[in-house]
């Protein structure tokens, strides 16, 4: 299990977010795409299902895919912090095993709920679509929120994005670290360099280069640091 003062740090300072969706590679393993791409990402969020706003994570299917990137991380030698997509009884199965956390959808186990199960430790992150909804996470016992779609993107089913404007709102907004999601590219990142922080998933799982894409997506969110 993770110290949870060291957990929050390592959010705090967090750029990449990747969402790792299996069933988006189709021509290569996804964990050899996953372990090419870790030295640039900072969370990677396992999330076994393909698409659509009603799909929800099988229990069986996301813990083998979790021990699996559990891993794959353990392997690399490198300090992504893996979350789990939905299933709070997944993510409290393995936090013995390294898993930091949660991430919740808006029809997902409350927040208070996860965080009674998973501990005062672990990780709680809500994805958020509105203004409003991001005000109102601020009174949820939360980590941090996802917020998009920015852009138009098929992944999620989504026809068109909020824009990176309505995300610095929500990031400024928020008390806790917020990572703009949904059609973002390597073009639309530096579009969130203010910000800083982004969640991508086809950007570099269906990427040529999974390595160079995430390297060069890190690079764009830090633009402004430089």
């Amino acid at each position: 299990m993770h110290d949870a003062i060291e957990l929050r740090r390592r959010l705090a300072a967090a750029r990449l977010y990747l969402v790792f969706t299996p069933g988006l590679v189709t021509d290569r393993d996804p964990l050899e795409v996953l372990a090419a791409a870790l030295p640039f990402v900072d969370l990677v969020q396992v999330r076994p299902k393909s698409s659509g706003l009603d799909a929800r994570s099988d229990a069986r299917e996301t813990l083998e895919w979790t021990e699996r990137v559990l891993a794959v991380v353990e392997r690399s030698g490198c300090e992504a912090l893996v979350i789990v997509n939905d299933r709070v009884d997944v993510a409290r199965t393995l936090l013995e095993r390294g898993v930091a956390g949660v991430h919740l959808g808006t029809d997902d186990a409350p927040p208070r709920v996860a965080r009674e199960l998973l501990g005062t430790e672990a990780l709680v992150g809500l994805s958020t679509h509105t203004a409003a909804q991001v005000i109102a996470a601020c009174d949820e016992p939360l980590d941090y929120l996802g917020f998009g779609p920015i852009h138009a993107t098929a992944t999620k089913g989504y026809a068109r994005g909020l824009g990176p404007e309505a995300a610095w709102v929500a990031s400024q907004a928020a008390p806790v670290p917020v990572f703009p999601i949904g059609g973002i590219g390597l073009a639309q990142a530096a579009d969130l360099a203010e910000i800083g922080r982004a969640a991508v998933s086809s950007a570099i799982l269906c990427a040529p280069d999974p390595a160079a894409a995430a390297r060069a997506l890190r690079e764009s969110l830090a633009a402004l640091d430089e």
